[in-house]
């Protein structure tokens, strides 16, 4: 079998790959962001003193972390549109993705909080600290600084688990590779290329994590202890 490999098709449609690769990094970015908001107020509902509060807490992890990304983004597109919540394939896209995250995000959150001694909280008590201030700076902040290094590859994950956002029209990387596939039929160079940029962007989300935890952990760092 004599294959002739040719980049050039491909190469000529690199604004189309680029523009897919931007839109693949604005939804991880906005799902990360979103998401990271989302599963920290669970991980801290969960919790509550409040029993319907950890219920539903818990119902939302179950329902989301055993049903595919793919089902919940047909769900929130199609499935919506059809009694008349209509939502744009895009918004329906990040919607989905922030809920499939902050359910992830919730248990590794949450693992973090339960590994916080309950005396460093009395400390905080004692030293007067307020609840909220207590929360922040004894629980949440210490608890999210041991759990960086998984919530930095779960983010990964879901960033490279945003290609199946093809299936539902969404024009990011993957979906503007198979037009490009279609368009010149070098199915095996597109899919390399696509390999390949994956790779990158999946090593810059890492070096863009590590960081951000360099900036935000400054005992770490002082300490020299790796993220």
């Amino acid at each position: 079998m004599h294959y002739q490999f040719d980049f050039s098709s491909v190469a000529a449609h690199w604004p189309l790959l680029l523009q897919g690769a931007w839109t693949t990094v604005q939804l991880s970015f906005v799902a990360t962001l979103l998401g990271f908001m989302l599963g920290a107020s669970c991980a801290v509902a969960s919790g509550s003193r409040h029993r319907w509060l950890r219920a539903l807490v818990a119902g939302y992890i179950e329902v989301i972390r055993n049903t595919p990304l793919l089902i919940q983004c047909y769900f929130l597109i199609f499935g919506l549109s059809s009694v008349g919540a209509t939502l744009p394939i895009m918004t329906g896209a990040v919607l989905a993705l922030v809920i499939n995250i902050g359910a992830y995000t919730c248990e590794i959150v949450r693992a973090g909080i339960e590994s916080i001694h309950h005396g460093q909280i009395e400390a905080g008590q004692c030293l007067g600290l307020s609840p909220l201030q207590v929360l922040w700076h004894v629980v949440l902040q210490p608890a999210v600084e041991r759990v960086w290094p998984a919530l930095t590859g779960q983010f990964v994950l879901m960033m490279l688990a945003s290609s199946i956002l093809s299936s539902v029209g969404a024009e990011e990387l993957l979906g503007v590779a198979n037009r490009v596939q279609s368009d010149t039929f070098r199915n095996f160079e597109v899919f390399l290329v696509l390999w390949v940029v994956y790779l990158v962007l999946s090593w810059l989300m890492r070096a863009g994590f590590w960081l951000l935890g360099q900036l935000v952990f400054t005992r770490r760092r002082k300490l020299g202890t790796p993220l």
